[in-house]
This record gives structure tokens, C-alpha cells and sequence, in this order.
């Protein structure tokens, strides 16, 4: 009985593991197949040997059926964020491209970094006459002489396949969205992983697709902070995972975008500095960071730059602390009241501030990640000048997008574990278990909260009129506008006005139509609306009407566009250098 017993309790142990059993109805069989003989004597250690190797002989089927299930989630999932991030690749191609075809993009900035990137695809230093010419530079002028941005050169070998704008506005999508990949795993690992953490990043990845500051960047042409979004979260989500190395390269990527990247990458060192260690020697990876940051931007605004044939005070815009770095500190060391005043006045400063934490629920508040984002706040914020700064429009608040959202993140994070915490002790509180259960369910909600917000501000920001057929369809003055571009020849130089400009600056040498006359052999002019540079409409009329006495004619006119030609150089320009150089 004994034997028969300890054969059954194997055979039950083998089926519990998997398998079905041997079948044997005396026992003494299969204790002889399974056990040796030298191990009959103790029927209980027997048992609980056999009962032990049976479960071990199971164990790399079940590592092999958990292995197989793992392969299978991770290729969804794969194939889920891959296709989030082709589908907003092409929702943003499509939007800036009918930007392009309805005539809302314009030469101050799309071609400026048209002309840059295609002198790069042609091995010359990121040439742009647009910009030399109408900011007194020279036609030889190099936009690393405004912005220190070589990262642009990477996008010269698209020029090889497409030499058009349209190229650089493709590029720009694609950039943005593939921010999107790092972004889920970023999210995923802050809540712990597991379907809700999995749902939570898809959630979140469409927050940031949405965004109003994603919106804001690609309605306004093309420009180099393109590249922080993607660079940004790889290298938050690394340093995340622990991956120090490529997340210093995705850092130093960083400081190819631009000359204030610099700030940044020391904002990551502060943000480091304070937090839990997640690298190896962290403290002094961050003092590193913020030491290496304030270099480069020093060396490249005050060596770099100039070396290039800009001016290192060119975008000094705080004159309001004093006229140079160090009376700027001082003044906001001396003069603390006034200087935080100056952070929020006029008031869309803070309108803005409100924005680009609101839209994320607030949540980047409860997080040290948030600390990155300060130095570049700091910088537009102190400004007196430069309007485009402080709003919500234009190209500057996408270069806050990701850290804001991995701050909130962060934040969602850090709420669920403190939700956690308290249901546990209340239910210590109440004599039971101290598992808290539940956990991921309040980061759900936020990340919930986050996309539904996103959502909801659609039609509040640039992506709004895209909601509506009008966006997608020319009307007569778009036709005109077309037709004006097309009477004017290839391979020609034209001084446009600002908005008529790309559409030709894949055939034609173009310049702004501004208030210097630069007396190119081709002048395409608007007369019936104010253009940028221009104060009034009735200026646009004079300038028009001083190219007539001048020599040019009229061979295009409709709907207040004008298109001017003359053969030669006018009368009255004797030792005037063609704009052309």
C-alpha cells in the first residue's frame, strides 16, 4: 500500500506539472522506471525527490511556453507602436504639405533652410542667400553663422533623392513622430509594465502626437528643432533603463540642434543631481552634464558663431538685466523681485507657462524631470524682446514637449505608488493584508486624463482647421498665388514676397521682397494684403510702383499679386551689387 500510495503521489505530481502520467495499475512499475533502486528504502524521500525532478524536467516547457508568449506580445506591440508612429508620420506629412500647396508656409523660415540644406547636398557650408541678404550678412552667408545647427547636414543626402522644400517638411513629420518608439517604453517602464502600464503608453504616445506644442512647431515651416523631440527621448527613456552610453550620445546629438541645447543638456544634469540614482557614478555624470552644457553653449554663441560670420549679441534679448552676461546675473542676483516680474510680464508669458503645464494635467509638477525644461524656460521667459518667444505659436515650446511629458509621467508614477502606499495602510489600518492591490490603476487614469486632454485642445491650436474640408482646398487667392509663381521662369533670381517664396525655391534663387530694393530681374509683389517686412499695404504699392519707374513691367496681375520683369539692370543702380551676388 505504501508503494502504491507514493506512485500515485508522483503521478499526481507529474500531471500537476504537465504531463499526463504514466499509467500503471500495480505502481511497482513505474517507481522502478522512475526512481533507482538505491532510492527505494525511503518511500517519503523518494517521493519527494521524484516529485522535485518531475517538476524541474517541466520547468523549460513552462520558460518555453512563457518565452513563446512573450515573443508574441512584443511583435504586437512592436507592430502597434510602429504603426502609431507611420500613421502621425503621415498625418503631419499631410498637414505641412497642404500647408505647402495652399500657400500658408513662407520663405522666412522654409527658405532659409531649404537653400542651407541643399548647399549642404552640394558639400558647401549651409549656404542661405535669403537670410545673408535680408539681415545684411552678404549672399555668402552660412546659417551657422544665425544658429549653430550643423545637425542639418544629415539631412542632405535626402536632396539627392528630392531637392525641394517639400523634402524638408516630410522630414520634420517623420522626426516627430519618431519620438513616439522611446516615448512607450519610457511610459511602460514607469508604471511597471503589465496591460495597464501597456495601455497607459499608448495613451501617452498619442498625447504627445496631439500635442499643441507638436501642432504649433509643424505649422510653421520647417526648422532644426525637428531633431529634439526623438534625440530627447532617447535619451531620457535610456537613462531611464540605466544605459548611460547611449544616452550621452543622444545628449550630444542634442548639442548639434542648436547653440541653447547647451542649457538643456545642464537642465538634465540638475534634474539627475536631485534624483534617485539610475546611472552608475550619477552625481558625477550630472555635474559633468551641467558643466559640459554651459560650455558648449558659451563656445559655440561666442567662437562658433562668429566664426562663421554671425554675431554672438545677435539674439540678445535682455536688455532689460543689462547690456552683457555678467550684468544680466548680477541684475538678477541684485534685483530678484523685478527679475521674477519680468518672467511673467507682459502676461502671455505666463499664459504660456500655463499651457505647457496644463496640457499635461500638471502632473510634470510632482517630478525632478521637470528641472531639464527650466533653463530654456529661463531663457525665452527673461526676454524683453523677441515676442515670438513667449507665445504658444511657432517652433519653441516642441523643444519642451517630451521632457514635460516624461515629467508627467513621472509624476502619474509617483501618484499611483502614493495611492498604493495609502490603500495598503489603510487596509493594515482595518486588520488585513498590507497588499494594496490595484497598482497601475491611478497612472491609467492619468495617462487617460493626458490623451483625452490632447484631444480635446485639437481645435483650440494649429491642428484645428485641419478638422475642416476649407483646409485642404485653394481658394482664388491661393490659385492666383500659384499662377504668379508660375510666370516666373526657372532658373532665375527673384526677390517674393514671404509667402509666395517656397513654392519657388526649388527652381528659382530667391530672395525677400523687403524694404531694401535689391533689384533682382524678377519681382513677385502683393499688393492687396500687409506682408512680413512691410508695415503697411500702401508701402507694398510704392515699392511697386518705384520698380516701374525703374524700368520693370508688369507681366502678371491678379487678385493683388503682381509679378514685375526687367531685362538688365534698372536705371538709377549704377554701382549696385546685383542681390545675387
Amino acid at each position: 500500500m505504501t508503494w502504491r500510495h507514493d506512485a500515485a503521489a508522483a503521478r499526481g505530481a507529474r500531471t500537476l506539472a504537465g504531463y499526463p502520467g504514466d499509467r500503471d495499475n500495480n505502481g511497482a512499475g513505474l517507481l522502478r522506471h522512475v526512481w533507482p533502486d538505491s532510492l527505494r528504502s525511503d518511500p517519503v524521500v523518494s517521493a519527494t525527490m521524484g516529485i522535485r525532478a518531475t517538476v524541474e524536467s517541466a520547468l523549460p516547457a513552462v520558460r518555453h511556453g512563457v518565452s513563446e508568449r512573450a515573443s508574441r506580445l512584443g511583435t504586437a506591440h512592436l507592430l502597434g507602436v510602429g504603426v502609431l508612429t507611420a500613421a502621425m508620420a503621415a498625418i503631419y506629412s499631410a498637414y505641412s504639405l497642404v500647408l505647402y500647396y495652399t500657400f500658408q508656409t513662407t520663405s522666412y523660415d522654409l527658405v532659409i533652410f531649404d537653400e542651407a540644406v541643399r548647399s549642404y547636398a552640394h558639400f558647401r557650408p549651409g549656404i542661405s542667400i535669403i537670410k545673408g541678404v535680408h539681415n545684411g550678412f552678404g549672399p555668402d552667408f552660412s546659417v551657422l553663422g544665425d544658429h549653430w545647427s550643423p545637425i542639418l547636414a544629415a539631412l542632405a543626402p535626402l536632396y539627392w533623392i528630392h531637392d525641394s522644400p517639400e523634402t524638408l517638411l516630410v522630414a520634420q513629420a517623420v522626426l516627430f513622430a519618431l519620438a513616439i518608439p522611446p516615448l512607450w517604453l519610457f511610459t511602460r517602464r514607469a508604471f511597471g509594465g503589465g496591460r495597464k502600464a501597456t495601455v497607459a503608453a499608448y495613451l501617452v504616445s498619442v498625447a504627445y502626437g496631439l500635442s499643441w506644442p507638436i501642432a504649433a512647431a509643424l505649422a510653421f515651416d520647417f526648422h532644426e528643432v525637428a531633431f529634439a523631440p526623438v534625440l530627447t527621448a532617447v535619451a531620457l527613456e535610456r537613462l531611464q533603463a540605466g544605459r548611460l552610453r547611449p544616452a550621452l550620445i543622444a545628449l550630444a546629438a542634442l548639442l548639434l540642434v542648436k547653440e541653447d541645447m547647451g542649457l538643456f543638456v545642464a537642465g538634465i544634469g540638475c534634474f539627475l543631481a536631485v534624483s534617485r540614482p539610475r546611472v552608475s557614478r550619477q552625481r558625477l555624470v550630472a555635474i559633468a552634464l551641467i558643466a559640459g552644457g554651459i560650455a558648449d553653449t558659451v563656445l559655440a554663441t561666442y567662437v562658433l558663431i562668429p566664426a562663421f560670420g554671425g554675431r554672438a549679441d545677435y539674439y540678445w534679448a535682455y536688455s532689460s538685466l543689462g547690456p552683457g552676461v555678467p550684468q544680466a546675473a548680477w541684475h538678477l542676483i541684485a534685483h530678484p523681485a523685478s527679475s521674477l516680474r519680468l518672467l511673467v510680464t507682459p502676461r502671455v508669458k505666463l499664459v504660456t507657462i500655463l499651457w505647457l503645464f496644463g496640457a499635461f494635467c500638471f502632473l510634470p509638477l510632482l517630478s525632478p524631470i521637470s528641472l531639464a525644461v527650466l533653463p530654456l524656460l529661463l531663457e525665452r521667459m527673461l526676454a524683453s524682446i523677441f515676442p515670438a518667444w513667449w507665445g504658444t505659436p511657432d517652433q519653441y515650446n516642441a523643444y519642451l514637449v517630451v521632457v514635460l511629458l516624461c515629467a508627467a509621467v513621472d509624476g502619474a508614477a509617483r501618484l499611483d505608488r502614493w495611492a498604493c502606499r495609502r490603500r495598503a495602510a489603510g487596509r493594515v489600518r482595518e486588520g488585513g493584508p498590507a497588499q494594496a492591490g490595484g497598482r497601475g490603476a491611478v497612472a491609467l487614469v492619468c495617462a487617460a486624463a493626458m490623451c483625452a486632454l490632447a484631444v480635446y485642445l485639437v481645435p483650440r491650436f494649429e491642428f484645428g482647421p485641419a478638422l475642416h474640408a476649407s483646409f485642404y482646398q485653394r481658394d482664388a487667392r491661393m490659385n492666383a498665388a500659384a499662377a504668379a509663381d508660375a510666370a516666373v521662369p526657372s532658373g532665375v533670381t527673384v526677390e517674393a514676397v514671404n509667402d509666395l517664396g517656397p513654392q519657388l525655391s526649388r527652381r528659382d534663387t530667391v530672395l525677400l521682397l523687403d524694404q531694401q530694393p535689391r533689384w533682382a530681374p524678377w519681382v513677385v509683389a502683393d499688393v492687396a494684403q500687409p506682408e512680413f517686412n512691410f508695415t503697411t499695404v500702401n508701402a507694398e504699392r510704392q515699392r511697386v510702383a518705384l520698380l516701374e519707374r525703374s524700368g520693370y513691367r508688369i507681366v502678371f496681375k491678379r487678385e493683388g499679386y503682381v509679378v514685375l520683369h526687367r531685362a538688365g539692370r534698372p536705371a538709377g543702380t549704377a554701382g549696385a551689387r546685383a542681390a545675387a551676388g
